[in-house]
Parts: C-alpha cells; structure tokens; sequence
C-alpha cells in the first residue's frame, strides 16, 4: 500500500484533497477525468461531484482535446494553485527538518 503524502496526511482523505494531491503530485502532466479519478483513487461520481469547484476556482486547466475528450492539468498561474504548491512546499521542508533533528539526536545520545 501506498504511503500518503504530505499533503493527504496534513488534509485527509477527502475526495477533493485526493483529486488536488494527485495533480499536485503529477504536475506538468495531463488526463482525463476518468484518468483523474483512477489515480485518485476516487469514483467517477466522486470526481464529479467536486469538479466544478476545481474548475471555479481554477486550479484545473484544458490542455487539449480529442473530440469530446479533454485533457486537464494543475493550473499552476492558479493562485490558488500557488499557495497549495507552498502549502506542499512547506510540509517537505518541515518534515526535512525534523528528520535532520532526529538524527542530530541519535548522533549526540550515541
């Protein structure tokens, strides 16, 4: 099983903080929404159900289309994107630090 990130840790496993992690975690890359939701770990019905808010506060993007089929990605110009990519920022750095503090702890008890 995979291990949760960060941010899912911090937020927890709602639907739209999977969605939101899942694009966060493949950002520069595109999908459909069937694509979205697998990776998600999510239902279509659950993808769906928060979709419109991703959309309205544009943290998705179009990228392409085929037909009737569009391609999203994270919206990083998004500022809303933005402080979601400090927030990841931030949990890394702070997780880092208290890993280095352990092992100054080991190193000095040893």
């Amino acid at each position: 099983m995979k291990e949760k990130s960060l941010l899912l840790q911090l937020t927890g496993e709602m639907p739209l903080f999977k969605i939101i992690d899942f694009l966060v975690e493949n950002k520069g890359m595109d999908f459909d929404k069937s694509n979205i939701a697998e990776g998600a770990n999510i239902s279509r019905a659950s993808l769906f159900n928060y979709w419109n808010e991703l959309e309205k506060h544009e943290i998705v993007k179009v990228t392409r289309q085929f037909g009737k089929t569009k391609l999203y990605t994270l919206n990083s110009k998004s500022v809303i994107t933005k402080k979601i990519l400090e927030l990841e920022k931030a949990l890394i750095l702070d997780t880092l630090e208290k890993e280095a503090q352990k092992k100054k702890e080991v190193l000095v008890s040893a």
